[in-house]
């Protein structure tokens, strides 16, 4: 089994490109999605993480909820999600770049990958016979998927080297901390 996988900027092409692969033979199975849980922006992303999940025929089982260190929250199935789900139970930080390259993702992918998906993304990964990646690949294209080399070079130019899950530790330890105690001064 080869591995072919694509980043969406939208979940409405996600879903679409889930559809697609089912409807050419793949297994859902063998057919991963995960992106950001709609609660942390909006419920029109939720809405789509749903449509990109539920809408599709086997997916829907599958569906569930966890948090990645790095990441946050996010919504999953298939099964790298169900992967993803243990190691995040584990509390184990870069799980998502770690399963995809453990997967045969390229590591410099899978930090775009995890970085596209920390930033709104949705990935669609699937697990295909040989004579299955060429119109595999070719159905992701028609549905909107990533250019990751664009996306890398996107990244890098704002300063980016690395999905390295920082930025939400620190944000979180930061809401985790308490307000300092001002005392005003006393009057004289």
């Amino acid at each position: 089994m080869k591995i072919i996988s694509g980043l969406f900027d939208t979940h409405e092409e996600a879903r679409l490109a889930v559809a697609a692969l089912e409807d050419a033979g793949i297994s859902s199975d063998d057919i991963s999605v995960v992106g950001p849980d709609g609660s942390t922006s909006g419920a029109v992303e939720g809405a789509g993480i749903g449509a990109a999940v539920g809408g599709v025929g086997g997916l829907l089982a599958g569906l569930g909820a966890f948090a990645i260190p790095g990441i946050g929250p996010v919504i999953g199935a298939g099964w790298l999600a169900t992967a993803l789900a243990g190691m995040a139970a584990g509390g184990l930080a870069g799980g998502l770049v770690g399963s995809l390259t453990d997967a045969g993702v390229d590591d410099k992918d899978a930090h775009i990958y995890a970085e596209g998906i920390k930033r709104g993304g949705t990935m669609v990964v699937a697990r295909v016979d040989e004579a299955q990646v060429e119109p595999a690949e070719a159905i992701l294209g028609q549905h909107g998927r990533v250019d990751i080399a664009e996306r890398r070079n996107e990244y890098q130019a704002t300063g980016w080297n690395a999905f390295d899950g920082r930025d939400d530790v620190e944000t979180l330890d930061r809401q985790r901390r308490p307000d300092p105690i001002v005392t005003p001064p006393l009057p004289r």
